[in-house]
Formats: C-alpha cells, structure tokens, sequence
C-alpha cells in the first residue's frame, strides 16, 4: 500500500520523538500491524482501509481513531494531548455550581488522590473524556459531598436537570464504565460531516431523523421513541438525527429535500428505506416494527415483490414492484474488505 509506506518512516520518527519524552514504555507505546500477514488482527479490529491509526487505552480499543495530520509533529502532539490529565481538579464547590450546564458533566468526590477509587475513575475519564468533562474534588474540599464516601455524580444537560449519583463498586472499572458510558453517550447521536466516518465504522445500520436545526419538538419525540420502543434494539443499530439543511444529499437519495422534514429512514449501507409518516411515530410499536423489519430482509424484500402475502388483504393482488430500494448515502463511507484508502468529500455525505 503506497500510502502505508509513506506513513511508515513518519510514524517511526513520531515514535522516537515521544519515546524520548516518555521513556518509560508503559505509558506511551507505538505498534504496527502488516494487516495482510495478520488478517485475524484486522477483522477483530474492523480495520478496512490503510492506513489506519487506532488509540488504545488499557486494552481497550478507542471509538475514535487518529484522523489529523499525518505529520511528526501532529501525531506527536496528538499523542501529547491523549497524556494530558482528561480530569478538572476543582478548588472549590462554588465551581460545580457554574459549570456549563450544556455539556455533560461527571465529578468525582474522593478523600485522597492516591487511592483505588480514583484510579479507577481516572481509568474511566482517560476512555471517556470526549465524551462527558470530568471534574474531581479532593479532602477538605470534597468532604460536604462525602457524607456516605467516596462519590460520583453525573449532571446531565439542562439547568434544571437533576442529578444522578452512581451507586455500585467504585473500585470495579466495569461497572462505573458502563454507568458512566451510558450517562455520557446519548441514546440518539446527531451525525455530521465530522464523524460521519467514525460512525459508519461501528458497522451497524443507521436509523435517522432527519430534521431542521431548530425542529427541537421533533427530536425530542423522536428520542423519546427510541427510548420507549428501541432500547432493546441498542447495539444493532445506530440511533442519529441530522440537519436537514446539510444533509440534503442523502435526502435526495430517498426524493425527499428539507420541506418534508422531519423524516425518518434506514440506511443499511446497501439501500435506505423511509418510515411512512413520522406522525405515525408515537404509534405503539410502530417504530420497533419497522426496524425489526430491516433485521428479518422485510423491507428489503418488499421493494421488490410488494407486500408481503400476510400483509395484504383477501383478494387484493400481490403488486410485483421490480424495482430496487434507494441507494444508500454512506455506502462509500462504510467498513469494506476491499478499500484500501478512503477519499472523502463533505457533499459525499
């Protein structure tokens, strides 16, 4: 692969600028993988273009790989900023009464700083920091919020939002990371031309709204929803929103543009299929069906043959449609066995 070999002796100096400034090779090391000698390596990983950088924490496989600049300096700077501290040590408590209540907040109340309860939230905050800000109190400071131990709590977005406090083993990393996971990744992502690619690398089909920026009510219906009706279905799917101003080519993809909005749809990678009638969304199951029904090849087997018997009423004919579901708008962004470099354009998306 000519762009792996031009990477390679950049990533090799990169390696020996940090090295010198962290010497110490277990905090810091550099690998490389010939991901045709190592398929095994490369499917366990989803890695389908070369070169990909990934960033490991623990032994865990970070969600965002390395996508700047791939230069000495930028990848060495990169590498600087992963090892600064992802933790906001307060000073007093008047600081959490001010926080930016538009983002989500984890803080940590904690006795001392060198302690198993606060490595292991540290461990949590090195994984999830882009995610949540994370901020700690120590001793004196910390000990009006300490009336049972140790504590964490989690401040969701909004003013008025009320706390929640995480309950179980603060010494048991699993735990506290699903906890704190599930509070700092929202059920329903918005996509953008940012991390469209990230998203699509997680592999699993996306179910969209598509609204405008300042159609809140339909999002919060739609949240609402997924949250009624699809929480079981997390993990095979992807739940997104997106603007529809700047996603007007997948739009086109299904003959919709931005005056039809809110409009919901499937996109499988292979084809997108569209939700009926998004006033059809509170319907009790109706939502659920229609992603049950891409799992089971439903809808996709409806676009060619029409309904399917059970579906249509005595004596009605079977329509035979012929024709094939709208092509997907993120195929070329999605995982593939066969792309060795990836080009990627905004009006692509």
């Amino acid at each position: 692969c000519r762009f792996s070999q031009m990477l390679h002796p950049i990533f090799e100096e990169a390696s020996n600028v940090i090295k010198e400034e962290y010497p110490d090779k277990n905090q810091v090391v550099f690998a490389r993988v010939d991901c045709d000698q190592h398929s095994d390596i490369a499917q366990r990983y989803r890695i389908s273009k070369y070169p990909t950088l990934k960033l490991f924490r623990n032994g865990m496989m970070m969600k965002r790989e390395y996508r700047g600049q791939r230069s000495v300096t930028a990848i060495a700077d990169y590498i600087r900023q992963q090892k600064s501290n992802p933790i906001r040590e307060v000073q007093d408590l008047e600081e959490i009464s001010s926080l930016d209540r538009s983002r989500r907040n984890i803080v940590g109340y904690f006795e001392q700083k060198d302690s198993d309860n606060y490595r292991t939230f540290e461990r949590v905050a090195n994984i999830l920091h882009d995610d949540c800000v994370f901020l700690s109190a120590f001793g004196a400071i910390s000990k009006a919020e300490r009336f049972s131990g140790d504590n964490v709590i989690y401040k969701p977005p909004g003013e008025n939002a009320p706390d929640m406090v995480y309950l179980g083993s603060l010494t048991n990393f699993d735990l506290i990371y699903a906890w704190t996971q599930d509070k700092c990744v929202p059920l329903v992502r918005e996509i953008t031309f940012e991390n469209g690619e990230e998203l699509t690398e997680e592999g699993l089909p996306f179910l969209i709204l598509f609204h405008m920026k300042d159609d809140l009510d339909s999002l919060e219906k739609f949240q609402q929803e997924v949250a009624r009706q699809l929480i079981s279905e997390k993990g095979t799917i992807n739940f997104l929103h997106a603007d529809c101003d700047k996603f007007r080519h997948p739009l086109l993809h299904i003959q919709k543009t931005p005056a039809d909005c809110p409009v919901i749809a499937i996109d499988s990678f292979r084809h997108m299929y569209v939700f009926p009638d998004f006033s059809d969304l509170s319907v009790p199951g109706k939502l659920k069906q229609f992603v049950l029904d891409l799992h089971s090849g439903k809808l996709h087997r409806e676009f060619h043959h029409g309904p399917d018997p059970t579906d249509v009423a005595p004596g009605q004919p079977i329509q035979d449609l012929a024709s094939s579901p709208p092509e997907s708008s993120f195929q070329k962004l999605a995982p593939s066995e066969h792309r060795y470099t990836l080009l990627r354009e905004k009006d692509e998306l």
